[in-house]
């Protein structure tokens, strides 16, 4: 379990997560491979790309949830507000579900236009 435990943070130091304990989730002792505002963007890609063949954003929206995120790390920053996990999770997932639609639409957007086709609405 240790020897998981350690790969899987070495992965999450891997795809640029700073991993603070005192801003990630802890289970059972252990602490998560990546801080509660990552977490939140993976889960939140995960439900973006699954969502999107049923909903997707507009590009305001997807734009706003971005701006959400970065609201919150930017008042936290700035000292102005300090943020606490959950906020971070919650943020990071409405960023995170937004990136996933719009890693989705960039792809299909990119498939068509090789093939000749325009999709710009």
């Amino acid at each position: 379990m240790k020897r998981r435990n350690h790969i899987l943070m070495e992965l999450g130091g891997i795809i640029g997560c700073h991993q603070r304990p005192d801003r990630s989730f802890f289970y059972k002792g252990h602490q998560f491979p990546v801080c509660a505002r990552c977490t939140g963007v993976l889960l939140g890609q995960i439900v973006g790309v699954l969502t999107s063949p049923f909903y997707t954003l507009s590009w305001n929206c997807i734009s706003f949830f971005c701006f959400l995120m970065f609201l919150d790390w930017y008042l936290q920053r700035m000292k102005i507000k300090e943020s606490t996990n959950i906020r971070r999770l919650i943020t990071g997932m409405l960023c995170g579900f937004a990136l996933g639609q719009l890693y989705v639409d960039i792809i299909l957007r990119g498939i068509a236009w090789s093939k000749g086709v325009l999709l710009w609405k």
